[in-house]
């Protein structure tokens, strides 16, 4: 399984599916990688408020909503996100009356073998796309990893045949009344990324997408939620830890550093080590990305870290405002 910036499935056709379902198109630029992705979110507001996976936004420098059949595009700002539970809230700003989802706001009475309908961005050309099956299962779970080396575990999904495609992620899975019990989120490869190899397709029911949304709205941050902008440290990490100097592998080895980032203008370069946050040991590059994403953008820390001549070194380093992680 993965879950990408441009999302979560096989290569199966999709059919073009009208406008004015509430659904929208998310392009993201990812400035930091070189590269773009692309996604889908369903509209919750008429002023804008737009909600998709926390996937489809990673590592995003800038992202724009476009609302197919319209020509209106908007800059979109990260209201917030969950990381373990792949949700995210955005805001089109400037946006007003848009269309918005149609949904009961719950998935509790869906069953398996009822007709389905995924809409999203296949293939991430910019309109939006439906592929239609039934429900397999209820209650699944999976480990989905992504393009950036990360993964999480998803659990209480509901899995569909109904073909996923790179782009659809965060796009509705529609019953037969046309309301979204659930958000495409991630796709199971049986033989890589040929065509045809796709198999089943995974949903994050949509009361427990919104549950998460509406805590987001109400700026309540937890251990997994996150609100606001995210602090940036600027530091390009090492895929497989390497044994840093004086043989312990405790720590994140950085294997580069952003050019004019918090961490490169204070003096640290790749080879380097960080063992501690603000007086707070780092274990891992996991426990790393913790610590910064507890921060505030502009934020002061000292930041120990061992060089490669095996040095302990302690810098102060105020953080810069990044992409969602």
């Amino acid at each position: 399984m993965f879950a990408s910036a441009a999302v979560a499935a096989g290569l199966a056709s999709a059919q073009t599916t009208p406008t004015g379902t509430g659904a929208v198109v998310i392009d993201t630029n990812l400035g930091y990688q070189g590269g773009q992705a692309a996604g889908t979110g369903m509209v919750l507001t008429s002023s804008g408020e737009i909600l998709t996976n926390n996937h489809v936004i990673r590592g995003a420098t800038s992202i724009k909503v476009t609302v197919p059949g319209t020509g209106h595009s908007y800059v979109a700002k990260v209201v917030g996100y969950d990381l373990t539970g792949d949700v995210a809230v955005l805001q089109a700003t400037g946006a007003t009356d848009l269309k918005t989802i149609a949904t009961d706001g719950s998935a509790s009475g869906l069953k398996v073998g009822e007709s389905v309908t995924a809409v999203g961005n296949a293939g991430g050309t910019g309109s939006l796309t439906s592929s239609t099956g039934t429900v397999t299962a209820l209650g699944r779970a999976i480990t989905v990893s992504d393009d950036q080396y990360g993964s999480e575990s998803l659990a209480g999904l509901v899995e569909t045949n109904a073909p996923l495609q790179p782009g659809d992620s965060g796009g509705p899975l529609l019953d037969a009344a046309d309301k979204a019990i659930a958000m495409d989120t991630a796709a199971e490869l049986s033989n890589g990324y040929s065509a045809g190899s796709t198999g089943p397709g995974y949903a994050i029911p949509i009361n427990k997408a919104l549950a998460i949304a509406r805590q987001i709205e109400s700026r309540k941050a937890s251990t997994a939620v996150h609100v606001g902008g995210t602090a940036f440290l600027g530091v390009e990490l090492a895929v497989l830890l390497r044994t840093p100097p004086g043989g312990s592998t405790a720590g994140a080895p950085i294997e580069d550093v952003t050019p004019g980032g918090p961490a490169a203008g204070a003096g640290l370069v790749g080879g380097d080590t960080i063992t501690a946050i603000g007086g707070r040991t780092v274990s891992s590059p996991t426990a790393l990305g913790a610590l910064i994403l507890s921060k505030k953008p502009g934020a002061r820390v000292s930041v120990k870290y061992v060089d490669q001549a095996g040095v302990s070194v302690t810098a102060s380093v105020r953080l810069a405002s990044g992409p969602p992680q």
